[in-house]
């Protein structure tokens, strides 16, 4: 027999908010299951009931999408901003359906932002325990050594905070900044920013050039572009669409699939992660 589940877990499958935004309608009596208004998220519900929002019946769950966008700076990565600040999801193109973002860039950060209409994939990819590494080019002002760098690499504590170990490579001087890559396996607020701080480095640039096996690659700057469907079963393990099992694949070599991870710069080099310095 099975349990179900979570009313606002359904609710977000169905694209009409997020998990926390489908518990505040919830709370405003805005959500009935099998004609009685609810006010508690605290209810599984099954495939057999019936369940409106506003009155209108449930829409059905989507299937599982995921689209790359590249974050320009000047954007916040909220549905609403208190101080009125243009968002992520004002500058999407209008045929976009809803979407969730999958971790934050802050205002004065950019690249790649994955974008989901899924809730529980949401969910699953900002846990640490994802195992998934963010990588990012960060420009820092300053002179870094290797001596610099190394509590990075064994982990900071800022405040009350302790940040786990990064990976750090400092990858070129350029006068008065430097080129660092950076990977972590979490996304704390301002994580980079503040650790970088607590070692004498002041961040002026910080670009996400890819989340796990998802890189920005070539995407200009508000550009958006989902990922394959083939593409996202393979990377996250997700059961085919219906008339698709038992299909075998094509023979073949292998061939890179854009959006997958590529061997980061070496030396400096500029490749298709490295920005222009300017």
């Amino acid at each position: 027999m099975t349990e179900g589940e979570r009313i606002a877990k359904r609710l977000a499958r169905a694209g009409v908010a997020s998990r926390r935004g489908a518990e505040e309608m919830i709370a405003a009596g805005r959500v009935a299951v099998n004609g009685a208004v609810i006010t508690s998220p605290a209810l599984n519900v099954t495939g057999t009931d019936k369940i409106t929002v506003d009155g209108a019946p449930l829409p059905e769950a989507e299937a599982v999408r995921l689209w790359r966008y590249h974050k320009p700076v000047g954007l916040v990565t909220t549905e609403k901003d208190e101080k009125g600040r243009k968002t992520v999801f004002d500058a999407l193109p209008e045929e976009m359906p809803r979407v969730l973002s999958i971790g934050r860039l802050d205002l004065n950060s950019e690249g790649l932002l994955l974008l989901t209409n899924d809730g529980a994939l949401k969910r699953r990819l900002e846990l640490p325990s994802t195992g998934w590494v963010r990588r990012y080019r960060v420009r820092v002002n300053g002179q870094p050594s290797e001596t610099i760098l190394e509590p990075l690499r064994k982990g900071v504590s800022v405040g009350d905070q302790r940040f786990q170990p990064m990976t750090v490579t400092l990858d070129r001087l350029q006068g008065a900044n430097a080129w660092l890559t950076i990977g972590l396996r979490e996304g704390r607020n301002r994580e980079i920013r503040r650790a970088l701080g607590a070692v004498g480095l002041t961040v002026n640039r910080l670009i996400r050039i890819s989340y796990g096996p998802f890189q920005l690659g070539d995407l200009a700057p508000g550009a958006v572009e989902e990922v394959r469907p083939k593409l996202l079963r393979e990377q996250l393990g997700l059961a085919p669409p219906p008339g698709h099992a038992g299909k075998k694949p094509r023979p073949g070599p292998a061939k890179p699939r854009r959006g997958t991870a590529k061997p980061g710069p070496k030396g400096g080099k500029r490749d298709g992660n490295t920005p222009r310095e300017r």
